[in-house]
């Protein structure tokens, strides 16, 4: 058993992770101002915690809570094959786009890996399965709160095995696994988004997982995304080829790439996703499990700035704001290029999106491969019971919209 406290994890946490994944990197803002994140922005978080906590299983769903993955399969639209796993079985709602996946990392001295290889079980980062029984799976809380702290122990091991040793749970992210999951939860397409680390070496997940998917074998279910690092010299001409080679989107990681999105360095980012015609995607608000040395950068207002001065460029909000899921919610109510990206939310939260926005702009995702995808499904098919037209909307015919080839592009 290992002997940690609870100071050196933390050490551990927010340095060699920070370092091997590259997140030690220079921010675009070197010098935040007081005004960039407050007492009252750290005091709520926490807030946001407890209310999380007290009103679990009170909404209008009432308690949904199950032993791990497979445990939805006591919801109706679930159940386990002859080999234990889960499938939905419901074909009464259209093939749903996925609009935020990934496939395994490997970066720095980390071996490659193959991409094309399955294996028998998806090691999930945040494995709810791990165990038979599973851990217990509330669907209205973050998703997040589901995981102890030697769950999160053990995900940042990971991070730091993808980058300097190779990671086995990550050589189970593939593209025969991913593509047998959404197969197994009627998930049509995904959309693949790499980050851009900013390392000066193995730090080519674009270019990989662009030629991975290129590849006859995968078909046209995956759909094909990149990242670039907002201090990289070269990153509009990057964004030049990777849109010629067939990407729809690009990945930014405020928390991770350590910028703040109205940083005035990085609008020339959203100017060439003008011209391209590029969605814009976001990791947006706090999770609660990064360095709170990083939370500062994904706070919902710090994005308004690119919003408001780029109302040509659709910006996807992942995680919908995360913990700051309110003020994201703001957001997407006050602007028209806003998207939300439901991932993580929990039935409670989606429930009061869904009243307020009446589904628009609500993006079904499920950030495979930290968790399974039927995750996030189940969590779509319950807050839209008896609600067909915005089921269809949220599962597919937003992110249809959202991705349809723009009518015209400007060369400003």
């Amino acid at each position: 058993m290992r002997k940690l406290t609870n100071f050196s994890r933390r050490e551990f946490l927010t340095g060699t992770a920070a370092s091997a994944a590259g997140l030690a990197l220079g921010a675009c803002s070197s010098s935040p101002e007081p005004d960039r994140y407050t007492e009252a922005d750290i005091a709520g978080l926490a807030e946001q915690r407890e209310i999380e906590l007290a009103r679990s299983g009170k909404g209008p769903f009432g308690p949904q809570k199950y032993r791990g993955y497979r445990g939805l399969s006591e919801l109706p639209w679930f159940e386990l094959d002859s080999l234990g796993k889960l499938v939905c079985v419901a074909d009464d709602f259209p093939t749903a786009i996925d609009m935020h996946c990934h496939l395994g990392i490997s970066m720095l001295l980390a071996p490659d890996i193959d991409l094309m290889r399955p294996a028998e079980r998806v090691r999930h980062l945040l494995d709810c399965d791990s165990e038979d029984p599973g851990c217990e799976l509330d669907l209205d809380v973050y998703i997040n709160a589901n995981f102890t702290e030697d769950d999160l122990w053990e995900l940042r091991k990971g991070v730091v095995a993808q980058a300097i040793w190779g990671s086995s749970a990550a050589a189970t992210h593939t593209i025969p696994n991913l593509l047998a999951e959404m197969k197994a939860t009627r998930v049509g397409e995904a959309v693949i988004l790499p980050i851009a680390f900013g390392l000066p070496f193995g730090d080519d997940l674009t270019e990989r997982w662009l030629a991975a998917i290129d590849q006859p074998a995968v078909g046209a279910q995956l759909l094909k995304a990149a990242s670039v690092h907002p201090r990289d010299p070269e990153r509009i001409e990057k964004l030049d080829r990777y849109a010629a080679a067939g990407a729809r989107a690009i990945k930014l990681h405020p928390t991770m790439q350590r910028f703040y999105p109205d940083d005035p360095d990085v609008m020339d980012i959203y100017e060439a996703c003008e011209r391209l015609g590029l969605v814009v995607t976001f990791h947006a608000g706090r999770a609660g499990i990064e360095p709170e040395s990083t939370h500062r950068y994904a706070m919902p207002r710090h994005f308004e700035g690119a919003l408001s001065s780029f109302p040509g460029v659709n910006f996807v909000l992942l995680h919908s704001g995360a913990r700051d899921a309110a003020s994201a919610l703001d957001l997407g109510l006050r602007y028209e290029n806003a998207w939300l990206g439901i991932h993580g939310q929990g039935v409670t939260s989606l429930h009061e999106m869904l009243e307020a926005t009446g589904g628009e702009r609500m993006l079904f995702g499920t950030d495979w491969p930290f968790y399974h995808l039927a995750a996030t499904l189940a969590k779509v098919l319950i807050v839209t019971e008896g609600k067909p037209e915005q089921r269809a909307a949220i599962l597919r015919g937003n992110a249809e919209r959202l991705l349809a080839p723009p009518t015209s592009t400007s060369n400003a």
